[in-house]
């Protein structure tokens, strides 16, 4: 049966591709002059995609694809076996918020995951809230969901069809119903608590009728109380001069200290600026630790006796740890605390009174754990080669979780005791198939100027690399973003047909750090 399915994967679609026939799409005498470079884009029209043409034609063009599609006769078995190897509870790592542990879990087939609560790890759970009930048609998602620093309240942040806008309410957690509070158009926001009430960003409100297509601009910081309306939300920060920039705000666990993040991806600029101000001080207005907005990143991680410690890659491609004096931020003035490794310092969190350090070591994770002043303790061992995430908290935490993940192994969900350095399984994933069954290899490859690029290949026992077996070759490389071994239960089903799936780790991302994106 494998080999007919595999036989069909050839020949079926050259057989079938002779009866497409594809809509008639039409062209329009659209030139733009860019910059005294007259271009034509003949299919323009099709940038409005609220228009009865664009309906239909995108309907037409349907009909061509599932009218291929529903000839093929292994579909409702593929459909089947992906189904089934899908169908299994997935649950995030817990995280605690005073008295409870907060957690989302996936029956299997949600569409979203539902988040619960409970007093305890071995306690009952509670359902707080269920995004699929959102609305009516399923397409109203859960994209922020922030607790006040007690516990009592939260910050629900919608998202209506996938769009980057927000909506945010505030829940009371108490009660687990809804206060009056409704704030719109908040976009590339968090919720950043600080006593009654939190910091948001928002744009100005569009122009009725072109939410979607208006060009967004003047990205503002507001604070609001809690149980007020929007319009009485006090303006903490704006920047006239600079309307492309992003404005977020973050505070700090005990909410003393309020931080500002500015970035510019507008003017090609990776880097950010960081400003912040003290909540003892009298004066509630934002100083500089890094001024302006550059080519480094600089990310708060805790502070320690006064001190911030940051993540950079500001004198360390390869990124390391910073202690800066906020009163006395001058380069000359930091100390290191964790210097650079020919790893790339992939991330790092603060819990327990512990740094946690996670590196990416030929694409696969190794975590160290480090006291407050960088000294090292210990290597989290981890169950094997792959990708591990996680390891955040508070600082009175006793313990963290964090997931581990790779190819064939489904995302398990580690409790890692901080006295000790003891890691066990909190929740492993029942997936209906064998990891025993397949292999993992990697391999490296020589670029076009001899750089050896690393390459994941996964396969069933048996398979013959001889070159002629169906293989699926993913790559992907920019934005930093790395291709780190992962799950995906899609993939066994491939795999359980014979096929090969290749993971390339092409230049782009931060597999080796700056050098290597």
């Amino acid at each position: 049966m494998k080999k007919i399915l595999l036989s069909l994967i050839y020949f079926l679609p050259a057989f079938l591709f002779a009866q497409y026939n594809y809509p008639v799409t039409k062209k329009v005498d659209t030139v733009t002059d860019y910059h005294g470079t007259m271009v034509a884009d003949p299919y323009r029209w099709l940038e409005d995609d609220r228009s009865e043409e664009t309906k239909q034609w995108v309907t037409e063009e349907n009909k061509v694809t599932f009218g291929y599609l529903d000839k093929i006769p292994y579909r409702a078995q593929w459909l089947k076996r992906l189904e089934e190897i899908n169908d299994y509870p997935k649950y995030s790592s817990p995280s605690r918020k005073n008295e409870y542990f907060y957690f989302s879990k996936n029956n299997g087939l949600q569409n979203q995951s539902v988040l619960y609560r409970q007093k305890s790890l071995d306690g009952q759970p509670e359902l707080v809230l269920d995004p699929n009930k959102f609305s009516a048609d399923g397409t109203a998602g859960l994209g922020t969901f922030s607790l006040s620093k007690d516990g009592k309240y939260a910050v629900i942040g919608k998202t209506v069809g996938g769009s980057d806008w927000r909506t945010f309410f505030v829940m009371d957690m108490t009660t687990l119903k809804y206060l009056l509070d409704s704030l719109a158009w908040v976009k590339v926001s968090g919720a950043a608590w600080k006593g009654d009430g939190f910091f948001y960003s928002r744009y100005p409100t569009p122009e009725r009728g072109k939410e979607l297509s208006t060009k967004n601009e003047n990205h503002k910081v507001y604070f609001h109380k809690i149980g007020t309306s929007q319009d009485q939300d006090m303006l903490v920060y704006e920047d006239a001069a600079n309307p492309q920039r992003f404005h977020g705000v973050f505070t700090s666990e005990d909410e003393r200290f309020v931080f500002l993040n500015i970035s510019d991806r507008g003017k090609g600029k990776d880097g950010n600026a960081l400003w912040y101000f003290d909540s003892k001080d009298n004066d509630k207005i934002f100083k500089p630790i890094i001024k302006e907005v550059g080519e480094f990143n600089y990310n708060f991680l805790d502070e320690v006796d006064g001190r911030f410690l940051i993540t950079t890659n500001d004198g360390a491609l390869n990124r390391r740890i910073i202690s800066i004096d906020p009163k006395n931020p001058d380069p000359a003035n930091w100390k290191t605390v964790i210097s650079e490794k020919p790893e790339n310092l992939s991330s790092a969190t603060s819990s327990g009174g512990r740094l946690f350090v996670t590196y990416l070591k030929d694409v696969t994770s190794r975590v160290y754990v480090y006291d407050l002043n960088g000294n090292l303790e210990r290597e989290v061992k981890l169950p094997g080669l792959g990708s591990a995430g996680g390891f955040g908290g508070n600082h009175d935490d006793k313990f963290v979780f964090y997931t581990f993940t790779s190819v064939t192994f489904p995302p398990t969900i580690y409790r890692y005791d901080i006295a000790s350095g003891k890691s066990t399984v909190f929740r492993k994933p029942e997936v209906k198939f064998n990891p025993e069954e397949y292999v993992t290899e990697q391999v490296f490859y020589p670029g076009k100027d001899g750089t050896k690029v690393p390459m994941f290949i996964v396969y069933k026992k048996g398979t013959q690399k001889n070159g002629k077996n169906p293989t699926i070759l993913y790559g992907y490389g920019g934005f930093n973003i790395s291709s780190t071994p992962s799950f995906s239960p899609t993939r066994i089903a491939w795999l359980e047909q014979g096929g090969v799936f290749c993971i390339a780790n092409l230049r782009g991302g931060s597999e080796y750090g700056e050098k290597w994106h």
